[in-house]
């Protein structure tokens, strides 16, 4: 959609990237290191004093405390840090419990570990789960359960009563838990967000799975990284050594910067998302296009069946070339046949999204 948005010259809010700056310390202190001697490998799991930065930020968010050299290692974004939890505790042959809607890897990363994903779907409006039909799926046993909190694609933020489902069926069932928490510091309020591994008896069990892209928007620096007990780590190191070998050297001396920001950075960052959310819905609202409220992270799920559409993927490519926006088909994120819905995202500059809204008002014109 990336694609076919530059084809037709549409405003991209498709894939979940920003267009504005990252923290202006971070680009100083990237121009500083290219002047620095670190171009060559780091130590294959991460730069010494990035992960030691990184395990004081995490353990002050997730409330224990993390050995910076047993239960860490810096991958090449979250893409490969889902991987490499996967293919650490996943043999061919397993099964593994996926949330429908879902980020598209999570059943190919299943699928390339030799593993059968097991769907179970999440209830619109809320997304919620059905705990009966989340213990069926763990009457198969699996090895794990895949857990994005908060949620790309829907937005949901899991509740500590959701949270403790899951662990205790984890526990009954003898399966890890990997968790996709990208998002974790873009969560609108009332909501919070838990971090699984905090729960009673989890962090044995829980792979943390996070990246740099979202909360310091920097997608393209791709540093990601996994958290989890020493047991499971030294098996992620031999995983990740062998898919990427390691994460851009001069790229983990510049984001130590991030990684020692005060607490009033993640408020600033959650004010300045909240802001946009508030925008683009209130503006969405206004043209009469129903849509889904975010809990979390940026992205909004529009219901398009009022437009006359069965294919969800048409109605995008119409989208970009007659109204000039960019949006993500939602049968890509679904098990279920849902061709109702398409993504848009809202990590833009305020006069973006203005546009962009602009754009939707001639949206009606695709009715058929």
């Amino acid at each position: 959609m990336t694609r076919i948005s530059l084809q037709y010259n549409a405003i991209n809010l498709s894939q979940g990237f920003p267009d504005f700056d990252p923290p202006k310390a971070i680009l100083e202190r990237l121009a500083e290191v290219s002047r620095e001697n670190v171009h060559q490998y780091s130590i294959t799991w991460g730069a010494q004093n990035f992960r030691e930065a990184l395990a004081r930020k995490q353990s002050r968010f997730m409330g224990f405390e993390i050995d910076p050299n047993r239960e860490v290692v810096v991958t090449c974004g979250s893409t490969e840090a889902m991987m490499a939890a996967m293919m650490s505790v996943v043999n061919p042959g397993d099964k593994v419990i996926v949330f429908s809607p879902f980020y598209e890897n999570y059943g190919a990363d299943a699928i390339l570990s030799g593993a059968e994903p097991i769907y179970v779907p999440l209830r619109p409006p809320a997304f919620d789960f059905d705990a009966e039909e989340l213990e069926a799926a763990f009457c198969q046993h699996p090895k794990a359960l895949i857990l994005c909190n908060p949620s790309n694609p829907c937005g949901k933020v899991f509740t500590r009563e959701e949270l403790m489902v899951i662990a205790r069926l984890a526990e009954k069932y003898d399966a890890f838990v990997i968790t996709d928490e990208v998002y974790e510091h873009i969560v609108y309020e009332p909501h919070h967000h838990i971090y699984f591994a905090s729960l009673p008896g989890m962090r044995e069990r829980t792979l943390s799975c996070s990246s740099f892209s979202k909360t310091y928007s920097i997608t393209g620096w791709r540093l990601g990284y996994v958290i989890a007990s020493p047991e499971i780590i030294e098996t992620v190191k031999k995983v990740h050594d062998f898919l990427t070998v390691g994460a851009a050297a001069p790229l983990q001396e510049a984001a130590i910067v991030g990684l020692n920001f005060p607490d009033s950075y993640y408020e600033e960052l959650q004010r300045t998302y909240t802001e946009k959310r508030e925008l683009f819905l209130k503006g969405l609202d206004a043209i009469g296009i129903r849509h889904t409220e975010p809990q979390g992270a940026y992205y909004v799920l529009l219901d398009i069946s009022e437009y006359g559409y069965d294919d969800d993927l048409l109605f995008c490519e119409e989208l970009a070339r007659t109204v000039g926006v960019g949006a993500v088909p939602g049968s890509s994120f679904f098990r279920e046949p849902v061709n109702n819905l398409i993504r848009l995202h809202f990590a833009k500059r305020s006069d973006t999204l203005t546009a962009a809204l602009e754009r939707l008002e001639n949206i009606g014109k695709m009715r058929r």
